[in-house]
């Protein structure tokens, strides 16, 4: 299988091959060992310096979604000389800056999946994912309030007491933070010592008003939910729902407002483009077509490299052709393709790599009969 060399080569710039001090995420996927990125983080531009608080508890960890999008298993650390240098540049200074860096480039070569590394590697806990569609607004990434729900509790709550008892005989209705909560950006802003990660997926799909919306939210680092403002004086603080499972945080006088900013990654096909505005507030990242080393760790990732090493070398080489002839095939089918092989294989271990692995390899616009083909 084709593998990066296992020697240090050194890179013009860097001393013996290291990467650059300034650097926290190196991309090696490996996690922080005995310390936690608030410890290597320095303190943020007084311009983006943001002052929320109480502290909330670390999220949650989510290793089986993270294990899901990089798979089981752990390729060897690289050398620096290997390593992604310019994206872990624009991670770094997205880190630094506390600003948003949206990642461009054509569907399958692993955009979202950023974020998922950088989480892992930073131990960041739990993805916040918010997926865009053309119907999507910037309250339902905010927070959701389900009114017709608390009417119905309400107007139950009251037929069950019976029409007897008087107005100061009954019951409180239901608060209205059992009825509010918070989606991945809501969530993302809570006062959280380190930043949350905040996955944007597919902004370009967005109505158009969209990116300006989240522009304005980015700059404050805060929000505010109207039906807690208006209830604030009776209710000053009052408790809602998270994005995360089963958690729940504090708001006090209907205002959000973040301690250390989030780290955002936007993604983006390049399908249109975004207000001059927003794109100055952000970093850029353009996602380079994986090479054969960046395909081979990928397999080595989700099906281990023993497994893998009998037919990577064929399989990625083909996969590579044919994806320039196809305009830029998914990662994701070369997965689906080893997978199929595998299983074929395992009956039959003198038989040739199945032709019918790569019936999967078809174009992205789902019309390629020349798939079918060798």
């Amino acid at each position: 299988m084709t593998r990066p060399d296992d020697d240090a080569v050194p890179v013009a710039g860097h001393n013996d091959g290291q990467p650059p001090r300034w650097w926290i995420y190196r991309g090696a996927g490996q996690p922080l060992q005995d310390t936690r990125l608030a410890d290597l983080l320095p303190p943020p531009p007084p311009w983006r310096s943001f002052g929320g608080g109480p502290v909330l508890p670390p999220p949650p960890d989510d290793d089986a979604e993270i294990r899901r999008r990089l798979g089981l298993h752990r390729a060897p650390a690289r050398q620096f000389a290997n390593f992604a240098e310019h994206e872990a540049n624009m991670v770094n200074a997205a880190l630094l800056l506390r600003r948003p860096l949206l990642v461009s480039g054509r569907p399958g070569t692993g955009k979202s999946s950023l974020a998922y590394r950088i989480s892992r590697e930073l131990r960041l806990g739990r993805v916040l994912r918010w997926h865009i569609t053309s119907r999507t607004t910037l309250q339902q990434g905010l927070y959701e309030y389900d009114a017709i729900g608390r009417v119905q509790d309400t107007a139950a709550q009251r037929a069950a007491e019976g029409e007897g008892h008087s107005a100061g005989d009954r019951s409180a209705p239901p608060g209205v933070g059992d009825y509010i909560q918070l989606g991945p950006v809501g969530t993302a802003l809570l006062p959280y010592a380190e930043p949350r990660v905040l996955l944007i997926d597919e902004l370009d799909k967005s109505d158009l008003d969209l990116a300006n919306d989240l522009l304005s939210v980015f700059e404050e680092g805060s929000y505010s939910i109207p039906e807690l403002l208006r209830a604030r004086r009776r209710h000053p603080t009052v408790k809602v729902l998270t994005d995360d499972p089963d958690r729940e945080a504090e708001i006090t006088g209907g205002t959000v407002t973040c301690r250390a900013f989030p780290l955002v990654i936007l993604t983006s096909n390049s399908e249109r483009e975004f207000p001059p505005a927003f794109l100055r507030r952000c970093l850029l990242l353009d996602m380079p077509e994986p090479d054969e080393n960046d395909l081979a760790d990928m397999l080595v990732a989700h099906f281990g490299g023993e497994a893998v090493t009998e037919w990577a070398d064929d399989l990625i080489s083909r996969f590579v052709e044919r994806s320039r002839q196809r305009g830029g095939l998914s990662n994701d089918q070369l997965l689906n393709s080893l997978y199929l092989a595998m299983s074929a294989r395992a009956s039959d271990e003198t038989g040739p790599l199945p032709e019918f692995s790569r019936t999967v390899w078809h174009g992205l616009n789902g019309t390629d009969p020349g798939a079918r083909t060798a």
